[in-house]
């Protein structure tokens, strides 16, 4: 009887501690989902006030830790075939020479290395000798610096209003940003680096102190709301050219808010900011930079989109665009950016054109954006975190290609490689054909051809240039839309090659050494 009441009381205490643990196990459970759902609620802690002139990134890295330890790490991306971090990215003229003979007379054919990480972009511009050794525009910080507040403090003076750092820190105001855009768009970079080291970039409410720090890369207040941290795009070049490309008849199935606005009757100008999609959004905040456009000084920043974003939709427009007369009393005319120094043609200079070819591909018409591969998310706690390592996809194949393409990693790096072997390929090839058309461009100059017949030679010149320059400076190395990178590098050897073949049919006088193996046969 006493042993029965001993075991009895033995599984009563059992009993009772299993519950107890199961009670606090549920308990903790349930504690651990509620904190997880209030992080979710509230992803992030307001530790610091950041504002509409809080052009460092620092005071943000505060509020959003995650997003800046992020944002630094793209100072040390690994180097990739195609681009990447590096102590000293090895320039690209020793390894394609052919690069030197493509931008002979332009600034490229000076220094031309490959492109590093986020926050290398404004320091590398400022010792490149693409800037040092040659004058070069102010309006190269639109994409490089943090320039925005600088644009609404010129802006403002512009308009003759007050433009103190408190001032600068209330709203974006459009409409100054704008004035200040244009009013600067001219100036030469010194000037205009300057009067980002003049504005504020940091301003304490509470003692009033407007905190000057430099200029800065392109940082979080260009891409995000301080008020509410919604993305939003800043740059003027972008919202001009966007609104040009919505009131456009291109056929834009990628960009289903201009569908829409356009079926809406085209009313007023096109907003990105009101308008568009959040996941065009994540598109619309790297095209405000990684694109083509106009940025010497022969006039404001333009980005071609007036007939939409194909490469020869862009060219149609520079070929119908006429620079306007100097304020200096200069003549304005036919637009180019630099006359190449081997054969005199005035000709183009594609930019680094990822928006737009990224427009031609499966993966736009699929709805894929580009931070959905460059800043694929991540989980942190409860909370689902855009990346802000922005870098190749190659470095991250799990988290940015393989949501959705159920695929081996080793087998979406091999077909990645063979599509930007290919491409790489394809480039040589056009680069030669081009290279054989400038030494015949050449050889019939000193022949003594005409104006009038290098005429229809430099057309094709151009052409052929356009092409492969667009290929050639977009960074993907054709895998943003790999048939239309070899369509344009194949038109670039057609051209060259025809202009070399109008070159041959030129009825020239023949030289003494011609006119020799002539008799004698």
């Amino acid at each position: 009887m006493a042993n029965e009441m001993k075991r009895g009381f033995g599984w009563l205490a059992m009993l009772t501690l299993l519950t107890a643990v199961a009670t606090v196990g549920l308990v903790a459970l349930l504690v651990n989902i509620f904190e997880r759902k209030q992080e979710a609620r509230a992803p992030f802690t307001k530790v610091v006030e950041v504002t509409e002139v809080s052009s460092d990134p620092k005071p943000w890295g505060l509020n959003f830790p995650q997003q800046y330890e992020d944002y630094l790490k793209t100072v040390n991306d690994p180097y990739t075939d195609f681009g990447g971090n590096h102590a000293l990215p090895p320039s690209k003229l020793k390894e394609h020479p052919w690069l030197k003979r493509l931008f002979a007379g332009y600034a490229f054919s000076i220094d031309y290395r490959e492109a590093r990480g986020h926050a290398h972009m404004l320091s590398d511009q400022e010792v490149t000798k693409r800037v040092t050794d040659v004058q070069q525009a102010g309006a190269c910080l639109h994409c490089h610096a943090s320039i925005i507040p600088t644009y609404r403090r010129i802006g403002l003076e512009e308009m003759g209003e007050d433009a103190t750092p408190a001032v600068l820190a209330e709203d974006f105001n459009i409409e100054a940003v704008m004035a200040g855009f244009k009013a600067v768009s001219q100036k030469t970079y010194e000037e205009v680096h300057a009067e980002v080291e003049k504005t504020a970039d940091g301003f304490d409410v509470a003692s009033g102190d407007p905190h000057m720090g430099g200029a800065h890369p392109v940082s979080c207040v260009d891409c995000h709301d301080p008020d509410t941290m919604e993305i939003r795009v800043t740059r003027p070049g972008f919202i001009l050219g966007i609104d040009k490309l919505a009131k456009s008849d291109d056929p834009v199935p990628h960009l289903p808010s201009i569908g829409e606005w356009r079926a809406a009757g085209s009313k007023g100008d096109y907003d990105p900011n009101t308008m568009a999609t959040r996941q065009e959004m994540r598109s619309f905040v790297c095209g405000q930079c990684h694109v083509e456009y106009y940025c010497a000084n022969k006039m404001t920043l333009t980005f071609p989109w007036s007939n939409g974003l194909k490469m020869e939709e862009l060219e149609a427009e520079w070929d119908a665009t006429v620079f306007p007369d100097g304020e200096d009393g200069s003549e304005g005319g036919e637009f180019y950016d630099y006359v190449h120094k081997e054969t005199g043609t005035k000709v183009y200079k594609a930019q680094h054109p990822e928006f737009e070819l990224w427009s031609q591909g499966i993966h736009a018409r699929s709805g894929v954006s580009c931070s959905d591969c460059h800043m694929p998310y991540e989980k942190k706690g409860a909370t689902k975190v855009s990346s802000h390592w922005v870098r190749s996809p190659m470095m991250n194949i799990n988290k940015a290609c393989q949501t959705c393409h159920n695929i081996p990693e080793q087998e979406i790096k091999d077909r990645v490689d063979l599509i930007q072997d290919r491409t790489r390929a394809l480039i040589d090839r056009a680069a030669a054909a081009n290279v054989d058309m400038f030494d015949a461009i050449i050889e019939v100059q000193k022949a003594g051809a005409t104006e009038e017949q290098l005429a229809p030679i430099r057309k094709l010149q151009r052409k052929a240039m356009w092409r492969l320059d667009y290929i050639a400076s977009e960074n993907s190395k054709g895998f943003h839309a790999r048939q239309e990178a070899a369509r344009i590098l194949g038109e670039s050897a057609d051209y060259a090659r025809q202009a070399i073949a109008v070159c041959y049919k030129l009825d020239l006088d023949a030289k003494p050494e011609d006119e020799t193996v002539a008799a004698a046969e």
